[in-house]
């Protein structure tokens, strides 16, 4: 198997499980477990701290000292552990320790598999980031095509058995051949051995984290009541599916022309257009609260999350160093991807139990900030390129 498709299948395969368990898992909480949406929140929230405290300092350490390939297998194996302990949680707190313990294992997986991409990119034996990583937006919409289908025949119970077994297929896959760069013990010289404050003192190494902390935990509501919402507007359950994945098909688009149409594109154009697009989202969510609005809005998802995620790699590719990536990606997952969602998703339901489209209009108090440092950002970066030219 080459390199393009091994990295194609393990997104695929990954993806396609995180495509159950981002919409539909508070949502299963619920309704299956009969937890209120605010204890939902709470858990999800707490989840999401232990994700963060897992990416910044677990992923980055280990990486340091085993393959990727190893790191995927075991991420795997702990996930599939951590939901079979699913079935006799029954209560809140028991619900919280093993959703803590879901995401010490289970979002590692997604910077694992982020930062292997990065490496063979680097190393030249990956040739398009974005055509692979449209490969895990294709799964996700997969499954979520599937599950609608049989949520609507058989209900919510069938959305554990579907993560259980996705992983179960993932964890399978994950001992297929690997590229020999990524089943090594990296090899980090002594010189090389540098604290994670270091990436800090590299070129806009902040303002882009901040820029993509904000952007991401935007998605805070979305991700975790947009299934309920698209219920409380009367949504035909049938479609909720469909209308969850319009979004992931805006984001395979996109990743699949990314490579070629916005490669000449700078790292803030690509931030300030993610920042606009988003906001726009949030704001028809909230202005027209029906069925064919919020379907129009899951469009632009291709510009709030998926120009935003890729403008990272882009920049982290070109100026983040080979032995410092674990760690970047690390920080990006942490902060952007974990603990900024956690906070918004308390806010994000406190909101929703006044009024539901609060929730999202609220989201804009982290995207118009993201906007106003993105064209900031952009204008350093036409500074640079007047002064190369120059």
């Amino acid at each position: 198997m080459n390199t393009q498709r091994w990295m194609s299948t393990q997104f695929f395969t990954f993806f396609m499980t995180w495509g159950i368990f981002l919409p539909y898992w508070s949502g299963w909480m619920i309704y299956t477990k009969g937890i209120t949406v605010s204890e939902a929140s709470v858990i999800m929230s707490f989840g999401l701290v232990a994700r963060g405290l897992s990416t910044l300092f677990a992923f980055p350490y280990l990486s340091e000292r085993f393959s990727s390939k190893a790191l995927l297998n075991v991420a795997g194996m702990g996930t599939l552990l951590a939901i079979l302990c699913y079935i006799p949680a029954d209560s809140f707190t028991s619900l919280l320790v093993v959703t803590i313990v879901l995401h010490v294992f289970y979002p590692t997986l997604m910077p694992a598999l982020d930062t292997a991409a990065g490496v063979l990119v680097q190393s030249k034996q990956l040739r398009h980031y974005g055509r692979s990583r449209q490969w895990g937006s294709i799964g996700f919409i997969s499954i979520g095509m599937v599950l609608t289908i049989f949520t609507g025949i058989l209900g919510d119970e069938v959305i554990f058995w579907a993560l259980l077994l996705g992983m179960i297929g993932f964890v399978a896959l994950g001992f297929m051949n690997a590229p020999v760069i990524l089943t090594s013990k990296p090899k980090i010289e002594p010189t090389e051995k540098v604290g994670m404050l270091k990436l800090f003192r590299i070129k806009h190494f902040s303002i882009v984290l901040v820029i993509v902390i904000l952007l991401q935990a935007a998605h805070a509501t979305y991700y975790n009541y947009g299934y309920i919402f698209l219920q409380d507007i009367h949504a035909p359950v049938y479609l909720i599916g469909v209308m969850i994945n319009i979004a992931v098909i805006a984001e395979i688009i996109f990743f699949s022309m990314a490579d070629k149409r916005f490669e000449k594109f700078s790292v803030g154009s690509l931030l300030t257009l993610s920042a606009l697009g988003s906001t726009l989202r949030w704001i028809l969510v909230f202005t027209f609260p029906n069925v064919i609005v919020f379907c129009l809005a899951q469009t632009l998802h291709a510009f709030s999350f998926a120009m935003g995620h890729y403008a990272f790699m882009k920049y982290l590719i070109k100026n983040i160093p080979h032995a410092q990536i674990p760690k970047a990606q690390g920080v990006y997952s942490a902060l952007a991807l974990s603990w900024s969602t956690a906070v918004f998703t308390i806010f994000g339901g406190f909101l929703y139990e006044i009024e539901p489209r609060y929730a999202f209009i609220g989201m804009i108090v982290c995207t118009i900030p993201a906007m106003l440092i993105a064209l900031a950002y952009r204008k350093l970066e036409h500074k640079k390129e007047v002064l190369v030219s120059v």
